[in-house]
């Protein structure tokens, strides 16, 4: 059946055209997949200009906006001036985080919202420590260390709180499953900024939590650390939510309903990711 109008109908019966990549975006999408595959790691730097303008045959405005798509994507870091270069950033669960959370905060989530999900999720990947046969040479070490570190640095509140935040991103950077470490691990740098900000403020204030509650997190994470070497995934998924529920109160005092300010965090949330 055609229509009345003629045209509309021609217009309609034409293959799809396909708009080919353009040039730019060709050398982008190549240096993307080196990063990616790890032949390109984090910290080394791009072969000089010249060298890629040969490599590709391209113009060097063809390689800048080639770059221009990387540093946008957070793959490269440009140095410009008389020591310019490009430095490659291989992403992490803790760079990640700043992306995560600005979706997070254009939907209105809040700082309970995110503590709620952390307190759901995070003692999964604490199960899956426990379950990990290999668990003995490459969880419990880091572990036990970060938790010796937590007990030498219990008079200071600020330094305690992050290295006791370090303990539950090192439990799901260990976890073993990659989707569980880069997904929990976006929300718990986030948690992690969180949490330093919170030390900060009330450190100023004298309203740190006494010396007894930091005793108590030790304990939690020491139970937690033999749960996971007796390779009980029951034991340390309920030890990891209680311990959860009794410490985030802290921090969620007084901000609870506060909105997820990712964008007020981004210097924080690089730091996280080095």
């Amino acid at each position: 059946m055609t229509s009345a109008d003629p045209a509309a109908d021609r217009a309609r019966s034409r293959p799809a055209q396909f708009r080919p990549p353009r040039v730019a975006e060709f050398v982008a999408g190549s240096l993307r997949e080196r990063i990616i595959n790890g032949d390109l790691a984090s910290g080394d730097s791009l072969p000089k200009q010249e060298d890629l303008m040969a490599e590709f045959r391209i113009s060097r405005p063809t390689l800048r906006e080639a770059l221009r798509h990387l540093e946008n994507e957070g793959l490269l870091t440009v140095r410009r001036g008389s020591i310019g270069g490009s430095v490659i950033e291989v992403p992490t669960a803790a760079t990640s985080a700043y992306t995560f959370g600005l979706v997070l905060q254009s939907r209105k989530a809040t700082i309970s919202d995110l503590a709620a999900a952390i307190e759901r999720i995070e003692p999964l990947a604490a199960a899956l420590c426990a379950a990990r046969p290999d668990r003995l040479e490459t969880v419990l070490p880091a572990l036990r260390k970060n938790v010796k570190s937590a007990g030498a640095a219990i008079d200071d509140g600020e330094e305690f709180t992050m290295v006791s935040r370090r303990f539950h991103e090192l439990l799901v950077g260990e976890c073993g499953n990659e989707t569980v470490i880069v997904m929990v691990g976006a929300l718990e740098s986030l948690w992690s900024e969180q949490e330093r900000q919170w030390a900060a403020r009330v450190t100023s204030e004298g309203r740190y939590p006494q010396t007894e509650h930091r005793r108590q997190v030790l304990a939690a994470h020491t139970s937690l650390v033999d749960a996971i070497a007796a390779g009980d995934e029951d034991a340390a998924r309920k030890i990891d939510a209680g311990h959860l529920t009794h410490s985030q109160r802290y921090a969620l005092e007084n901000s609870e309903s506060q909105v997820i300010r990712a964008t007020t965090l981004r210097d924080g949330l690089r730091d996280l990711g080095k």
